[in-house]
């Protein structure tokens, strides 16, 4: 993924706040500081996630889930020198099996071609070369991350169709690339081995996570921005313990 040009926009599509740093804050980084225009687009706000961070003091008493993850995305957009984030305005679905999957607003259930305008109108707004968002698993099968990647992959194809019936009065914008965050399933093989080898038990299963080596077409070093990464990671700090 060459994007030496200045002029160049990438937009990642992620489902909740803090995922940005998980899954593309190396590319963030990276790209922001080589003069790359970086753009996030949420799914939803996070509503109906948890602190899951015991240790997590809110930075005053009252707020929501809602306005502390909306307060620790602000950190890690500043520390990843994000330039624009939007949202689609959906609700939070939570994780599979949950109650809150059947909330009427839940992205997870949101209608497809509706959900697919609001972020052609985005990408016709942003005009962006490359768009990254999850695979068609959701990485871990979030029922958010799935969606955002149908919704993706939909938009994608219809931003630059001249007859697309969304238009907003906007002029048609096709993205050159779109690329799915991957984890090789070699490398997470040798993980899962080294877990047992010291005589843990691995909490995921390196083929149903990973993606097959022979499939991933470009890999992007990062190891130089890991700092930036992992501040912005921490920033999430009622999702992210300091020990995670």
């Amino acid at each position: 993924m060459n994007m030496k040009n200045t002029n160049f926009t990438l937009m990642a599509v992620h489902a909740h706040p803090d995922d940005e740093a998980i899954g593309t804050g190396g590319i963030l980084a990276k790209y922001a500081t080589e003069g790359i225009r970086t753009v996030l687009v949420y799914g939803t706000r996070g509503e109906a996630g948890e602190i899951l961070n015991p240790e997590f003091v809110p930075p005053s008493p009252g707020l929501s889930i809602k306005e502390i993850r909306a307060l620790e995305l602000e950190k890690a957009l500043k520390v990843l020198r994000v330039e624009s984030v939007h949202f689609l305005e959906y609700r939070d679905s939570g994780i599979a099996g949950s109650p809150e999957n059947l909330h009427p607003q839940a992205f997870a259930r949101a209608d497809l071609k509706e959900a697919t305008g609001r972020l052609v109108e985005i990408i016709r707004r942003i005009r962006p070369h490359v768009i990254v968002t999850y695979n068609e698993k959701g990485v871990y099968g979030h029922p958010d991350h799935i969606m955002a990647n149908r919704v993706t992959l939909h938009a994608f194809h219809s931003a630059g169709n001249p007859e697309y019936e969304h238009s907003q009065g906007l002029d048609p914008w096709r993205p050159a690339k779109l690329y799915y965050t991957a984890i090789p399933t070699a490398r997470l093989r040798m993980l899962y081995k080294l877990a047992l080898e010291r005589g843990e038990e691995p909490e995921f299963e390196p083929e149903a996570l990973g993606t097959p080596d022979e499939k991933i077409t470009t890999i992007i070093d990062v190891r130089e921005y890991l700092p930036q990464k992992l501040k912005a990671l921490y920033g999430h700090q009622s999702q992210i313990g300091p020990d995670s």
